[in-house]
């Protein structure tokens, strides 16, 4: 890192070279790392505590067939709501379809633990109700953010498109469908993230199928601490891994995203 990297770090709205960014990264990193392993809390573990009960995990209690459970749970709601809200948020341009998208989107008020029972006389329990659930918690904010971005086109767009001789739905197609295809992926990640942070309330709630999240209940309730730190560093390192394939899909698709970015 150069002195000019260095300074430009201390100083709002400026920026370093990529380089830089990684060495401050890093740095970062290891400085958690030493803070955690000489933290003056004895019953926080270690990291080779923690470790060593990953291994143990995986190898003596099938932690690998629980995480893959739990991903294509995750990866089953993930599509299921990706659906719904994208359909639903690009219906806003009909004024039929706005009240319902709004009343979805306030749906992100409500808890889970309340509903639980009505999605249990919906769609049954076991995988179907952990399933939607899940759907419930991620699509209410899904709408929110992509009915948002819908209304934000500038009119000018739609101006332009009709310029071109294009009919309406067409219209819709390129200005609201394409135009805001970058924005949709970016938020199928975040909603990635919400997913798996929602894991550990619906597996707790139906545990036939198992599940990383049952196995992380099991564990805290039994105040295995070392245990608990591993399996949730696991979600953390798949989370992480998710996030980053699905940034790199984002830039295949559209890579115009990319190049505004840059521009700014």
């Amino acid at each position: 890192m150069t002195t000019s990297d260095f300074v430009a770090a201390l100083q709002p709205n400026r920026a370093i070279s990529a380089a830089a960014f990684r060495i401050l990264v890093a740095a970062q990193a290891a400085v958690a790392l030493l803070v955690w392993w000489f933290s003056p809390v004895e019953v926080l573990p270690k990291p080779g505590e923690v470790l060593a009960a990953l291994g143990k995990l995986w190898t003596e209690q099938g932690l690998g067939r629980e995480l893959g459970t739990s991903f294509w749970l995750n990866l089953q709601a993930l599509a299921l709501t990706a659906a719904i809200s994208l359909a639903l948020s690009y219906l806003t341009v009909l004024p039929l379809f706005r009240p319902l998208a709004a009343a979805v989107s306030k749906g992100r008020f409500l808890g889970l633990i309340g509903l639980t029972f009505v999605f249990t006389l919906m769609v049954g329990g076991g995988h179907a109700l952990k399933l939607w659930l899940m759907v419930f918690g991620m699509t209410v904010f899904f709408v929110t953010t992509m009915a948002a971005e819908v209304t934000s086109i500038p009119r000018a767009a739609f101006d332009h498109a009709r310029t071109l001789r294009m009919g309406e739905w067409q219209v819709v197609w390129d200005v609201v469908i394409l135009g805001t295809a970058d924005k949709a992926i970016e938020a199928l990640r975040q909603n990635a993230a919400i997913g798996w942070m929602m894991l550990t309330m619906v597996e707790g709630i139906s545990r036939s199928e198992g599940g990383i999240g049952a196995m992380l209940l099991n564990q805290n309730k039994h105040f295995r601490l070392p245990e608990v730190f591993a399996i949730q560093l696991l979600i953390l390192t798949v989370g992480m891994t998710q996030d980053y394939a699905i940034g790199v899909f984002q830039r295949l698709v559209c890579p115009w995203a990319e190049l505004t970015r840059e521009k700014r």
